[in-house]
């Protein structure tokens, strides 16, 4: 039997324990208090104390916490998809990836809200390196993925990871949630990585790698947020990586980037599930008779197609595109106001003068547009 104590989150006799160790921590004050204002420490602690599993955690606290965030950082979430998948059913889900706390929230709120199962959900153990961090994240079922490490222990820590993830969907009928690529999409440009599915991949045993897909029962899910709280956040990677440079984040940077995604603005937000990817499609691909990584290649292509279709476009990501080619193909899909409130985010966020950082900055909004007209020409 594997050991999956360095990586899992906490069974449900742990919970407790650990939620009153770190109850009285100051970043959990404040996420209680944030989340019961009405209430007093000695009320919130009392509902703290009658957590006693992960799902008491998650719908006494934390779905209280998300729903509060939308209240006073959003303009509301919708959601599409998710009446067509079976409540008995655990789900691979996969998504592109913008927040890095808040993508995963958002998906397991959808999930309560449509009483489907909630996901366990990866995490890069370099974001919670602080104690309070890392037992939030266990208490709200997240998983680690290991970073950081050689190549020799890379292969051992994907094996294991792969391994989980199969026990979790198989033995205990606990959908997964995972991003497309390690790290947020900084350009807005979203693709899975062939490292994903190759690492999903190599806990098949003896089953071809298309056939142990289609027992996952994958669904590409898209996140969109009209607007990225933490877009000005993005620009300094952004920037390096174009002009070929090394970026080096700083100390506090992760910690940072998650706050600002929680408490910033980000006006409408929309989540759609894919369809289930099926037996049928593997099929399609398995007839090609390509390599394993060609494969990948396939299958990658398929979710990248399945969210690109289903990723919401908003005004913003239309007046983006034709600002950045100079043109009005897109003018009825926004007005003259939210094309002056645009303009005045740039400016409040970028050195208009620097036709460099403009162009990047444009591109976080365009390429979605880019990304469903290429899909459409195809």
């Amino acid at each position: 039997m594997q050991n999956f104590d360095d990586i899992r989150f906490y069974k449900d006799d742990e919970v407790h324990t650990a939620l009153q160790e770190y109850v009285k921590h100051p970043m959990v004050k404040a996420l209680l208090q944030f989340t019961f204002p009405e209430l007093g420490t000695s009320d919130i602690e009392a509902i703290v104390q009658e957590c006693h599993s992960i799902a008491d955690f998650q719908t006494k606290v934390i779905y209280l916490s998300v729903e509060k965030v939308l209240e006073k950082t959003s303009e509301g979430l919708s959601d599409n998809g998710f009446a067509d998948l079976d409540k008995d059913d655990s789900y691979f889900y996969i998504s592109n990836h913008r927040d890095i706390i808040l993508d995963t929230c958002l998906l397991n709120y959808t999930l309560h809200n449509h009483d489907l199962i909630m996901t366990a959900s990866a995490i890069g153990d370099n974001l919670v390196q602080k104690p309070f961090l890392m037992a939030l994240s266990r208490l709200n079922r997240n998983f680690l993925v290991l970073r950081g490490q050689s190549p020799r222990e890379m292969l051992k820590s994907s094996m294991k990871l792969s391994e989980y993830i199969k026990k979790l969907l198989d033995e205990d009928n606990r959908s997964v949630w995972m991003a497309q690529r390690e790290g947020r999409t900084k350009d807005g440009n979203d693709f899975t990585q062939q490292g994903v599915l190759k690492m999903l991949g190599m806990a098949k045993a003896k089953d071809d790698i298309l056939d142990y897909f289609a027992k996952l029962k994958i669904v590409p899910v898209a996140i969109s947020y009209e607007f990225d709280p933490t877009d000005m956040l993005k620009m300094p990677e952004v920037m390096a990586k174009r002009m070929q440079e090394e970026y080096k984040k700083s100390a506090n940077e992760d910690f940072n980037s998650i706050m600002q995604g929680a408490m910033g603005q980000k006006g409408r937000i929309q989540i759609d599930a894919g369809q289930v990817l099926t037996a049928e499609d593997f099929d399609t691909i398995r007839e090609k008779g390509l390599s394993v990584n060609d494969q990948l290649k396939e299958v990658a292509t398929l979710i990248d197609n399945s969210i690109h279709r289903n990723y919401k476009l908003w005004p913003a990501n239309y007046i983006a595109f034709d600002l950045l080619k100079n043109d009005n193909k897109f003018e009825d899909e926004y007005t003259e106001k939210e094309k002056r409130q645009f303009d005045r985010r740039i400016s409040r966020r970028v050195d208009v003068k620097n036709p460099l950082a403009l162009n990047s900055y444009l591109l976080m909004y365009a390429n979605p547009v880019i990304n469903k007209m290429a899909l459409d020409e195809e």
